[in-house]
């Protein structure tokens, strides 16, 4: 709801393409920043009292956004630096949730079910989130979306602290020098080629991809010729992909598989930018999103339940603040770049170039994979998820 009430807000406000732009940029530029010294203090912290914090910190910072608006004291300054504080705060967040999911997790083989479920949850919430910001904008404006976010952090407050039995990574936590442990993080992922090749896709698609979203006002207002409500639309119907793909994820009952998801998802989502683009038709265009959400999540979801299956625990809060930075950190230059391009070329245009380079990644992606699953297998026979190398049906199942 906040996501798309901070895109409506400035569009109101200003019009223009390149703040929406902006904007983007100073809610994200943040968490590239702080995301790989992070992972340090993720690796040495306990995960569950830092995302305390966090949450604890998220909710002053929505309900400092809600109450500016509700007083009509808004101006795109403020929205810019609240914006720029909750990157902050997701620059910690994230890879913190991210690296305490497995904690969650008793059994690692049922990793990939619990990540893709987890998914579901917020899949259902980026279903029923815009929709309803959408129908509360039209209502009573956006300060109530704001109001709504703020409040719901208690739930998640309250989630946290009723947490007894979490279990414990095994890893001895880190007290060394940060630098030293922000460098063995980075050979770590700089030369384990699985976990490069698929951040490297995954910093292309958030660069060039993902900002498809700060351009959607353009495309409810000026394109389709609508208003909060068609925009509330388009981005439910990438939240239903999304849900779809999530789902279809959680119903697997292995990881084996998933690495040629990662470039056929990046491809179809690629592939559905480029005809939204061309598209003048809501109906079109809402089921283009649907296509876009459902290759996206697929890619995001297999992207993170290879990484979190095959990287060592004692590097893993670093590995994830990588992966953040990667999903999250490249965004705000994509974002730029998105608002830049659509100030000079048009947003159909900048959306359709946002795809080709998605499917030339998945292309590259793809001339990678034998070395991938070749260094990967190993992992896998190590964990069990692969029967021993002397096996008959090895080669079969490995593919």
């Amino acid at each position: 709801m906040t996501r798309l009430a901070t895109s409506w807000l400035v569009y109101r406000l200003t019009g223009s393409a390149l703040l929406l732009g902006v904007v983007g940029f100073a809610g994200q530029i943040p968490t590239f920043l702080l995301a790989p010294f992070a992972g340090v203090w993720v690796d040495r912290l306990n995960r569950r009292h830092l995302l305390l914090v966090t949450q604890i910190l998220a909710m002053v910072q929505s309900l400092a956004l809600a109450a500016l608006t509700l007083t009509k004291h808004i101006n795109v300054h403020e929205i810019i630096l609240l914006s720029a504080l909750q990157g902050a705060i997701n620059g910690f967040d994230m890879p913190a949730r991210q690296a305490f999911l497995v904690q969650m997790v008793e059994d690692k083989e049922d990793l990939g079910n619990a990540i893709a479920l987890n998914s579901s949850m917020v899949n259902i919430a980026r279903l029923v989130g815009p929709s309803l910001a959408g129908a509360v904008i039209a209502v009573s404006g956006e300060g109530y979306c704001f109001l709504a976010d703020g409040l719901s952090y208690l739930a998640v407050i309250a989630s946290l602290v009723a947490m007894r039995r979490v279990r414990s990574t095994g890893v001895k936590l880190h007290t060394g020098s940060m630098l030293v442990q922000l460098k063995e993080g980075w050979t770590y992922v700089s030369t384990f080629a699985p976990v490069r090749t698929i951040l490297l896709l995954f910093a292309i698609v958030s660069l060039m991809g993902w900002p498809f979203t700060v351009l959607m006002p353009i495309f409810a207002a000026k394109i389709l010729k609508g208003g909060p409500h068609t925009l509330g639309f388009l981005m439910g119907a990438v939240g239903v992909g999304a849900l779809v793909s999530a789902i279809s994820l959680a119903m697997r009952r292995t990881v084996l598989g998933l690495g040629r998801m990662i470039p056929l998802s990046a491809g179809v989502f690629g592939i559905g930018l480029i005809f939204f683009g061309l598209s003048r038709n809501f109906w079109v265009s809402f089921v283009l999103m649907l296509f876009c959400g459902f290759g996206l999540m697929q890619q995001m979801a297999a992207s993170n339940t290879i990484i979190q299956t095959v990287v060592d625990d004692s590097k893993r809060g670093r590995v994830m603040s990588f992966y953040t930075v990667a999903f999250v950190g490249m965004a705000p230059f994509g974002s730029l770049l998105a608002g830049t391009l659509a100030h000079a070329i048009g947003a159909p245009r900048t959306v359709m170039l946002s795809g080709a380079c998605c499917i030339a990644g998945a292309i590259w992606f793809a001339t990678r994979l034998p070395q991938i699953r070749q260094l990967i297998r190993p992992i896998y026979r190590d964990l069990g998820i692969l029967p021993p190398a002397n096996a008959i049906v090895e080669d079969s199942v490995a593919r």
